[in-house]
């Protein structure tokens, strides 16, 4: 039978799929939460049930007190069932794409709750993420306050984008160099969705998620500018580093010394704050575009909304 669902419509049912199962109609016991996923986390912050949260992961860095409050369970990707379990939580909330599959089989089948948040990279994705944490705790009022801002915040960012005109920078992002071959993001990522948001064009379009690209992709590819995430230690990826490779030095980026660094959560979350994350990161590709403060920070909005 001649299957009738496009790529994305399919991934998109798969999604609510997931959705229809993990989530609960009505609110769980949150009384000890293990929060896996940064966005997850910041989330549960700002709906004001940081109290209950009992572990998080490695990617929890905003707030900043969360990693210094909670228990470190490891990166979210790379989870131990017992290092999970081991808290004793009454509910696991994790993003989607938390693993390794063989943790989260374990997890499902333990007598815990195990909520999955979909983690789609878009507007209405963030607001889906809000909506679904706040189901799970209850935060009903406090979830309007969030996505409140959140929408006011990416309604003036959209306002920000409409100056940026017809000639949009092209950004190409590596997220590592490995024998001088970039991995790059391509469609379906949060890379080529925050490009997305600050009113540019990403310039890997003819594949989904990340592949190492050949230097004749990178040459082809003419980038304007190269993105990547701010990092520490081994592997740090810098404009010297990045344009040192015969490809990159070859490019368009290369000839103006292009090159934009910024904070991995805050960029790629796509949580409350990816409003301030695009509008940065469009202020920065763009220098002469004017961008007033967004509605949260003009009002100090940063603390938890109110119950």
């Amino acid at each position: 039978m001649t299957c009738l669902f496009s790529t994305t419509q399919r991934s998109f049912l798969a999604a609510m799929a997931l959705l229809a199962v993990a989530v609960p109609a009505h609110a769980a016991d949150t009384s000890r939460v293990v929060s896996i996923g940064g966005a997850v986390t910041e989330i549960l912050y700002a709906l004001g049930h940081d109290k209950e949260i009992v572990g998080v992961d490695s990617t929890s860095l905003y707030p900043p007190r969360a990693m210094k409050e909670k228990a470190n369970v490891g990166y979210m990707r790379q989870l131990s069932a017992e290092g999970v379990l081991g808290l004793n939580p009454s509910v696991v909330i994790a993003i989607e794409g938390a693993g390794p599959k063989e943790t989260m089989n374990v997890l499902e089948a333990a007598k815990v709750p195990l909520v999955i948040v979909p983690d789609s990279y878009s507007e209405a994705g963030i607001v889906e993420k809000i909506n679904v944490i706040a189901r799970v705790t209850g935060a009903t009022e406090p979830a309007k306050c969030l996505t409140a801002r959140v929408r006011a915040d990416l309604d003036a960012l959209e306002t920000i984008r409409a100056g940026i005109g017809d000639k949009k920078k092209r950004v190409l992002f590596v997220l590592s160099l490995v024998n001088g071959r970039a991995m790059a993001a391509g469609t379906h990522t949060a890379a080529d969705g925050i490009i997305r948001l600050a009113g540019a064009t990403n310039v890997i379009g003819d594949y989904e998620g990340y592949k190492q690209l050949t230097d004749e992709a990178v040459i082809a590819a003419k980038p304007d500018v190269i993105l990547s995430i701010q990092r520490g230690g081994p592997g740090v990826l810098d404009a010297a580093t990045v344009f040192a490779q015969p490809a990159f030095e070859a490019t368009p980026a290369a000839a103006q010394k292009s090159f934009v660094a910024m904070e991995g959560l805050y960029l790629l979350g796509f949580g409350p704050r990816t409003a301030r994350a695009a509008r940065d990161l469009a202020t920065t590709l763009y220098p002469d575009l004017k961008a007033a403060p967004l509605p949260s920070e003009r009002t100090g909005e940063t603390a938890a909304c109110p119950e």
